[in-house]
Parts: structure tokens; C-alpha cells; sequence
């Protein structure tokens, strides 16, 4: 149930703050979303927040909020920075889900997911099948890694920690050098190639899965002309059927249950060995290319699942 206002008294904050720094396409989506239920939303940037113990709402300032907290906090970006300036912006995420406002995706979800070494440890806890993969700040090891798989004939990838849409990725192969340090962090997060299948007229391929409450609710095929197949990156996308009782749905599925997300996009491949194999986890998944091809209406999918999520009126403890 949503709080109710007073008969003839419009709420003097909106209703939902949708945090990001971009809205774009998905962020105007997700306003009409939500307008469908009879509820507003405003755009908040983290990085304009901050906290206030004397004139803040339980200490909190949120600029389009000054009156009262959002019912609900819907997560579409975090944006970078330095250090203190992250931490302060998850801060403020994990502080309203204290306080009792649904934030989706939760502040720990999207910190299990954002960080691609957490990701990896929490699916091979789970027993999901994912890729090999090496994580180290220790330039010896990340050598070692290399020239064991190019011994055993594999092509190795390497990452940003941090990172979505396919950027940054790089593909080594036998011979090729170990990137700088300098330019992924001074970290290395090293994952064996797994070629994704590849038709008839020699197109690769691979899967995303949009899981909602548990539940596989969109997915499709991407092709693409390279090893990379991410819509951002070229993939055209072809819709594929829902089932819940599908192994690749229920892979999905179990793979957005074990980093404990409300929602997500999964991205799965076949292997080299045709098992299924979850690549990615995504708690702030784009969703444009997906929408292109499903009847679903998924921005308002979404919207409707973190409804349900809206505490009773008073139960919100600010």
C-alpha cells in the first residue's frame, strides 16, 4: 500500500527519486512508469545529496525533497569519482534502506554486482557455472595466469573491476602483453575466453535475461560481427521465448538469487564445452535494446515490482 495524503493535499515532495546523473531514454521511461500509477518521480544526482544532522530529513538532503523523503528510491546509475566520493554515495543509499525506503537496487546488490570480482566469488559459491577467472593486484600472478592459459591454448580477457557495456575489455592471446597496471587500477581481473557460439553464417552469439522478482520476464539473442556482442557495442538483438522451467531462465534466475538482487540482466553463453555459463550480473542493466524486441513493457514491469515494495503509511521511520 502507498501512503495516503490528505483529502485535498498534494504531497509537497514527489513520490519516487529515480538516482542518476543521465536519465536519458531509460530515466524518461521510468517517470511515464511510474506517472501510470499515479505516481511522480524526480531525477536525483548522488553527488548533490548530502548530509545535514540539524536541517536534513533524519539528517539527509536531497535536492527536490526538502519535505519529505521519496516513498521509494529507484537506482539507475552511481556515478564515479574518487574514492570518498563513492563510498559517500553508497552511503546515502544504504542510510535511506536503514530508514526503511525501499532502494532498488539495494545498496549491497548493486555493490556485489558493480564490483566484477565479488560477482564471480558469489556465483562459484553458488555452485553457477561461470568462467575461470583470476583477480590480483600482484603483477607476478597476473603473469603466471597468462602464460598458463596461452600453454593451455586459451585466450584470456581482461577487465576493468569496474566496468558495463563492454568497455575497456581487451582480448590477449599468445604472445600479447600484460596490460599496464596503471591503466585498470592496479588491478587485474583475468577471466578465460570462452567462445561464444557462432552460426551458420559465422555470427557470435549470446543471451540476456531480464529477471524481475524472481522471475524471467524478457530475454533475447545477440549477434554480433565480433566477440563482443553487447548492444552498445553493435549486437542486434532477436527475442527468444520466456519459461521459466528453460534451463537458460533458470540459470538466470539462480544467478540473480545468489548476488541477492531484486531485479537484474544476466548475460549467459554457451561454452566451449556447450554448458550454459553466466558472464555477467547486472543490477543497473540497460534495457533498450531488450525493449526493442518484447511486448513487455519493462520500464513499467520494473516500476510495478518496487511498488509492491512501498512500506504501508507511517512505516517509513522518517
Amino acid at each position: 500500500m502507498l501512503k495516503s495524503h490528505p483529502a485535498g493535499q498534494a504531497r509537497p515532495s514527489p513520490d519516487i527519486a529515480i538516482v542518476t546523473d543521465d536519465p536519458g531514454w531509460h530515466g524518461k521511461r521510468l517517470v511515464e512508469a511510474f506517472r501510470a500509477r499515479g505516481l511522480s518521480a524526480r531525477y536525483v544526482a548522488l553527488g548533490e545529496c548530502h548530509i545535514d544532522l540539524q536541517r536534513g530529513i533524519s539528517g539527509v538532503v536531497m535536492p527536490g525533497f526538502e519535505q519529505a523523503l521519496p516513498q521509494a528510491v529507484f537506482v539507475r546509475g552511481v556515478a564515479g569519482g574518487s574514492l570518498q566520493q563513492v563510498v559517500l554515495r553508497m552511503d546515502f543509499l544504504h542510510y535511506l534502506g536503514e530508514l526503511g525506503i525501499p532502494v532498488y537496487n539495494h545498496a549491497r546488490a548493486i555493490e556485489k554486482s558493480v564490483d566484477k570480482a565479488m560477482t564471480s566469488v558469489l556465483l562459484h559459491h553458488a555452485g553457477i557455472p561461470t568462467p575461470p577467472t583470476w583477480v590480483t593486484e600482484q603483477d607476478a600472478e597476473a603473469r603466471a595466469v597468462l602464460m598458463r592459459e596461452f600453454a593451455a591454448g586459451h585466450d584470456v580477457l581482461v577487465k576493468p573491476l569496474f566496468g558495463s557495456q563492454g568497455e575497456g575489455i581487451v582480448r590477449l592471446k599468445a604472445g600479447d602483453a600484460l596490460p599496464a597496471a596503471e591503466t585498470l587500477g592496479n588491478v587485474w581481473y583475468m577471466q578465460r575466453y570462452s567462445a561464444r557460439s557462432r552460426d551458420s553464417v559465422g555470427e557470435w552469439s549470446d543471451w540476456r535475461v531480464m529477471v524481475i522478482a524472481g522471475r524471467p520476464v524478457a530475454a533475447m539473442l545477440r549477434r554480433g560481427k565480433s566477440w563482443l556482442n553487447n548492444v552498445a557495442q553493435g549486437g542486434v538483438c532477436e527475442a527468444i521465448p520466456v519459461s521459466p522451467d528453460d534451463a537458460l531462465m533458470q540459470l538466470a534466475v539462480d544467478a540473480t538469487r545468489a548476488c541477492g538482487m531484486d531485479y537484474a540482466g544476466i548475460d549467459i553463453l554457451r561454452d566451449d564445452h556447450g554448458q550454459l555459463t553466466v558472464l555477467e550480473v547486472n543490477s543497473i542493466p540497460a534495457w533498450k535494446g531488450l525493449q526493442g524486441v518484447t511486448s513487455l513493457n519493462i520500464a513499467q514491469a520494473l516500476a510495478d515490482d518496487l511498488i509492491t515494495r512501498i512500506p504501508r503509511a507511517g512505516e517509513i521511520a522518517c
